[in-house]
């Protein structure tokens, strides 16, 4: 059976009190819309369509690697409004449609996988995705005949004694038989005091032709909208454990999971450790066996088995096997680090690689570089890899000692087993085994000081 996907994304979210369409505010660091078409591919369904309005270049450009199709509603004129907008998507399909928001990001496969399963075990001509509530508040209400099925949804304002205490909610999520959809797309009026075009009107024209409509119910929590940034962080705070919940079920400490960070693509294995205030981002990979001290931020990165790291940001890059970062070093995008290497206090690399066993231990700047294995860098190091206009490279070869506070002007060599002096300016190759002393000769003028009345 053909299935596909819409998810309503047009609103502009007036209560998000934002200049950024609501579907892009970010939930565990992926904008919300990001989620939903995720969950949908995790469902197996490959065809999905965004009905975008508000925002809808900055929506377009955020979806972009997902690999979906647009449907353009220009006036938000209501839920049915949005699935009109996107008839083309459907006209030439049989099969099933899964219609989901692009504000409920905690919507899980299994649930999507489910709700479609049970419509088309029973052959329904639409189902919705429903909640059972101890206080139904004023959400729409579901009706149901004597055979279990949908009889109507009921708003709450036009709930009557009876209805009023029913418990199972709507929840704005459905499943569709496509051809009976659109028959009913036909049929739809906006013949209320909103003049808006409702998608709940589908089920009233289903059940006047005779049709079975179906329900069944999830967590509610699942299908909760973020309409306000009081929401949007209750909706964090969710996933967040969800999140967290997961790795730990897989072998993973995290020490204080209500101060751990971690988005929905990040892997982690076995025996990791994570201590609190850690955010990590993107795609990142930790390997076995690691420990990821207080306050460290890495994005988009692959951290290596038995690594340590302390209060450090790690962009785009790889360390490896049995190194240790930190405190306070700084990893810029395009840079691997070997293993067993030490990349210390207030060090930053940027697009370099660092060999196995080299030690930038402090207050350093590698950029543009290769640096060779067992290498050892004195505090105060510059690649001096910017000259105004150009960035150049600098080539550092194995087990070379690099005295402290040495500028390294690129382009430079330095050739294996080699020594610079302290205080050294390098601008020339360094061949190997030499030792390298680029400083002014000292000279010292005895008693300039009290020339020059200077003495205090």
């Amino acid at each position: 059976m053909y299935k596909c996907a819409m998810i309503l994304a047009a609103g502009k979210g007036k209560r998000m009190k934002s200049n950024m369409p609501k579907v892009l505010h970010k939930v565990c660091g992926k904008a919300m819309i990001n989620h939903v078409i995720d969950t949908m591919r995790k469902a197996h369904i490959e065809d999905v369509s965004l009905v975008i309005g508000t925002g809808a270049e900055e929506v377009k450009k955020a979806t972009e690697m997902k690999n979906v199709l647009y449907a353009l509603q220009e006036e938000q004129l209501g839920t049915g409004h949005a699935v009109i907008c996107a008839k083309d998507f459907l006209n030439d399909k049989d099969g099933v449609v899964a219609i989901f928001t692009g504000d409920a990001p905690l919507i899980k496969a299994d649930t999507v996988e489910k709700l479609i399963q049970y419509h088309l075990d029973n052959k329904f001509k639409a189902t919705i995705l429903t909640s059972v509530l101890e206080d139904a508040a004023e959400y729409g209400r579901i009706i149901r005949n004597k055979n279990g099925e949908v009889e109507k949804i009921v708003e709450f304002k036009d709930c009557d004694e009876k209805e009023v205490n029913v418990k199972e909610i709507n929840s704005g999520m459905y499943c569709f038989d496509i051809r009976s959809l659109l028959d009913s797309l036909e049929k739809l009026n906006n013949n209320n005091a909103q003049g808006e075009y409702y998608l709940t009107d589908v089920i009233s024209i289903l059940k006047k032709e005779g049709q079975t409509v179906g329900a069944i119910d999830t967590d509610f929590e699942e299908t909760l909208g973020v309409n306000s940034r009081v929401q949007l962080s209750e909706v964090e705070e969710i996933m967040k454990a969800r999140i967290n919940r997961y790795h730990m079920e897989n072998g993973v400490t995290i020490i204080d999971p209500k101060n751990t960070y971690i988005g929905d693509e990040v892997e982690i294995a076995k025996d990791t450790i994570i201590y609190p205030g850690n955010v990590l981002e993107g795609k990142t990979v930790i390997g076995e066996g690691c420990t990821l001290y207080p306050n460290s931020r890495i994005k988009d990165s692959i951290i290596e088995s038995s690594v340590n790291i302390q209060s450090s940001v790690i962009l785009e890059s790889k360390i490896g096997e049995n190194t240790t970062v930190g405190p306070f070093a700084y990893i810029r995008p395009e840079t691997t680090i070997g293993k067993k290497a030490r990349i210390g206090d207030f060090v930053e690399i940027k697009k370099s690689t660092i060999g196995d066993g080299t030690k930038v231990s402090h207050l350093t700047y590698i950029g543009d570089a290769e640096v060779g294995s067992g290498c050892n860098f004195g505090c105060g190091t510059v690649v001096v890899n910017y000259d105004g206009q150009k960035k150049y490279k600098t080539i550092i070869g194995n087990n070379s000692f690099i005295g402290c506070n040495t500028n390294l002007v690129s382009p430079v060599e330095v050739k294996d087993n080699t020594y610079i002096a302290a205080g050294s300016t390098i601008t020339k190759e360094v061949p190997e085994g030499a030792l390298a002393i680029a400083r002014a000769k000292q000279v010292n003028k005895e008693g300039w000081v009290d020339k020059k009345g200077l003495r205090k």
